[in-house]
């Protein structure tokens, strides 16, 4: 059964960077499309972005397009998410999962959650 880790958060000042990691173990991640999401304080979980199992094919939600990327590396069982110019409204729990990824909107995850990485962005 795929088991999915989440590290990488940390507290970063406005307009750094980060890049957060999704290690798999149980099962081989290259089976599956794995998508992030975000759960701010008072506010429903959002999805971030998604990637297919081979890479080829990407989606970002609007508020984080043109800053955030996504990426896989199916040999080490690892998702990444590289975020950069982060603003305060980043802040929140992020989570990733595999997903069957329509939209960003409708992100669909299979499967039980992690316990996520914060990302808190303050001056």
């Amino acid at each position: 059964q795929l088991q999915l880790v989440e590290s990488g958060g940390g507290l970063v000042q406005p307009g750094g960077s980060l890049r957060l990691s999704c290690a798999a173990s149980g099962s081989a991640l290259d089976y599956y499309t794995i998508g992030w999401f975000r759960q701010a304080p008072g506010k429903e979980r959002e999805g971030v972005s998604c990637i297919s199992s081979s890479g080829g094919s990407t989606m970002y939600a609007d508020s984080v397009k043109g800053r955030v990327t996504i990426s896989r590396d199916n040999a080490k069982n690892t998702v990444y998410l590289q975020m950069n110019s982060l603003k305060p409204e980043d802040t929140a729990i992020y989570y990733c999962a595999a997903v069957s990824c329509f939209t960003i909107a409708r992100m669909i995850p299979l499967g039980s959650w992690g316990q996520g990485t914060q990302v808190t962005v303050s001056a």
